[in-house]
């Protein structure tokens, strides 16, 4: 069973390479973001798979909170105010969202954040959190213990084998911070990102460990509706399955009311085919089959009295085969010509010349003909009877 799941799962790793790496996913995406930009904000959170981004950033000395997407802000919460407060702004603003779709991404000024565009190979897109990781401190001026990073795939080739990825760094000390400040507020964010336009980059900062776990409620509710749907299809299958079985056995029923008639019917019939066969089997052979007196006669009659034969065959398919021994061998070929028993004469192999009788043994062969039988005549019908019409009694 491992070595089947391992096959699966190396078939799965393929596809999904070979998905990434064609141009479908950037088309889409540009598609939808497109289609996205003209539909309105409160539409596109619908349709959005019910999920609601909002956007905490760092504006001077004040927390500044918005709906990604949007340049007005829901709520502000400067430093000076007291912890309850911002607190309350916060919750107040938050609260227009269900806590099961509401998303909330802190945003770091760009000049915060290192980003490198790196060209890795397509074995690396399974792992690219992994591979990167290893890769931090010849990337970036720090350690790998010293920097919180993201990485993303831009689905950009980059040669055969290889695809372009974008690296986004920020130290430990400058996020860290603001982390631990937004958890006193009642925030915790599901992602850190760079801002891009009004809405985010795509690059996410936010540690695996500080990654909020979520219990999505409507998970229960869509398993038994899931498993409700497939025990209705199981049903529907059963019962249809139940009608065809129950028309199969009537069906059967009737068949077999009448499977001792029809095979006393196959019976009758087999019986007269083979007596129609026997009975035309022997005319048949006859008419099919060769003759070999009529062949013998004319083959004696034309042949010079000088040549004879050694060996005579005729076969059923009606192939004669002849040899002997002729002062002229060739001649015979003109003798048989015209022969109504025999066609196609011809020699087999060389004529050689016998040291002992000085003559040349050949080796022919012909076709015998088989005469056609005789047409049999139509037979003639009887003149019908005078008409009586007018004669005396």
């Amino acid at each position: 069973m491992t070595a089947l799941q391992d096959a699966s799962q190396l078939q799965l790793d393929r596809l999904r390479r070979a998905w990434r790496g064609s141009a479908l996913p950037g088309f889409l995406g540009w598609w939808g973001s497109e289609l996205a930009a003209l539909v309105p904000p409160r539409w596109r959170y619908a349709f959005a798979g019910g999920q609601r981004w909002y956007i905490v950033e760092r504006q001077g000395h004040a927390w500044v909170l918005r709906r990604a997407g949007e340049s007005l802000a829901l709520a502000s919460a400067s430093d000076t105010d007291a912890a309850e407060h911002r607190t309350g702004q916060f919750a107040r603003a938050l609260g227009e969202a269900d806590p099961a779709d509401r998303r909330v991404a802190l945003v770091l000024p760009m000049a915060d954040v290192l980003r490198r565009r790196l060209v890795l190979p397509v074995a690396a897109r399974d792992n690219l959190r992994q591979v990167v990781g290893f890769d931090v401190d010849r990337q970036t001026p720090f350690r790998a213990d010293e920097v919180h990073f993201g990485v993303r795939d831009l689905s950009e080739g980059a040669g055969e084998g290889r695809f372009v990825a974008e690296l986004a760094a920020t130290p430990r000390a400058t996020l860290d911070p603001l982390l631990d400040e937004l958890a006193t507020l009642g925030i915790t964010p599901d992602r850190v990102d760079v801002a891009r336009d009004l809405g985010l980059a795509g690059v996410d900062l936010l540690p695996p460990q500080r990654v909020p776990r979520r219990v999505d409620r409507q998970r229960r509710f869509n398993l038994a509706l899931g498993v409700a749907i497939v025990v209705l299809a199981i049903a529907a299958m059963a019962t249809w399955l139940h009608n065809r079985a129950a028309a199969l056995d009537a069906m059967r029923e009737e068949v077999d009311s009448m499977q001792a008639d029809a095979k006393r019917v196959g019976a009758l019939r087999q019986r007269l085919t083979e007596s129609a066969g026997a009975s035309g089997f022997l005319a048949k052979r006859k008419t099919e089959t060769p003759a070999i007196l009529p062949v013998l006669q004319e083959l004696t009659a034309r042949l010079p009295d000088d040549t004879w034969l050694e060996r005579f065959t005729l076969n059923a398919s009606g192939q004669i085969g002849f040899q002997g021994q002729s002062p002229q061998a060739a001649r015979l070929i003109d003798a048989l010509k015209g022969a109504k028993t025999i066609a196609e004469p011809s020699f087999q192999g060389t004529i050689q010349t016998d040291p002992t009788s000085g003559k040349e043994r050949f080796y022919m062969q012909a076709k015998a003909i088989t005469p056609k039988p005789p047409a049999t005549a139509a037979p003639t019908r009887a003149p019908a009877p005078a008409s009586s019409k007018g004669a005396a009694p």
